[in-house]
């Protein structure tokens, strides 16, 4: 509903991000424990930094110009980029090798010394997966927006220092899923939606 509604603020006072297969499927329960409602198939992060997640949604609109007029006659949707950028606090064989490129099964532990040893590819590789993020605002209001399909497409410097923890920044940009599919899905538990329930279908 219109107007000034002080309920309807959101703040996301603590969150995750969780990775998983491509196509995983999509949270819709809310129960009292929120890791069983994901399920197996998606691995949380962990600790992510103080500056949470960053959502951004770009889109590219190329004009077309007339002889007849000096302002566009219209526009056309040339490019749309839906990222989420954060940094992960935590070191171990899910965020290295999501950070670097390759998989967990890249990991390789010397039977004699255990020392672990990973290998950064030589060069970029196609590393897609799914990407969930999760936010709650207080007890009664949670948020849930899973792209199903994406990759890591930046990441920041890693800096090692005395006085602050190393943190592995990344953009993680959608892909497109397939014709008729969403680019990405919210689903929430939050009362401030006047939305009627649909009734499931034969």
């Amino acid at each position: 509903m219109a107007g000034n509604n002080s309920s309807e603020i959101r703040v996301a006072g603590t969150g995750r991000v969780l990775i998983a297969d491509i196509n995983a499927p999509l949270p819709a329960a809310f129960s009292d424990n929120p890791a069983t409602d994901w399920g197996s198939a998606w691995t949380d992060l962990g600790y992510t930094s103080t500056d949470g997640v960053t959502f951004s949604k770009k889109d590219k609109l190329d004009p077309v110009e007339t002889w007849q007029s000096i302002s566009p006659a219209r526009f056309v949707y040339a490019d749309r980029d839906l990222t989420l950028k954060f940094s992960m606090l935590q070191f171990n064989e899910d965020t290295l090798p999501f950070f670097l490129g390759g998989k967990s099964a890249d990991f390789r532990r010397d039977a004699t010394s255990g020392a672990v040893q990973f290998d950064v590819p030589d060069g970029p590789t196609f590393d897609e997966r799914a990407l969930g993020l999760e936010f709650t605002d207080g007890s009664a209001v949670t948020y849930r927006f899973v792209i199903p399909r994406g990759q890591v497409t930046a990441t920041d410097d890693i800096k090692l220092a005395r006085k602050a923890a190393a943190l592995l920044g990344v953009t993680f940009t959608a892909l497109s899923p397939g014709d008729g599919q969403a680019l990405a899905t919210f689903v929430m538990k939050d009362a401030a939606y006047a939305v009627p329930a649909s009734t499931p279908t034969a």
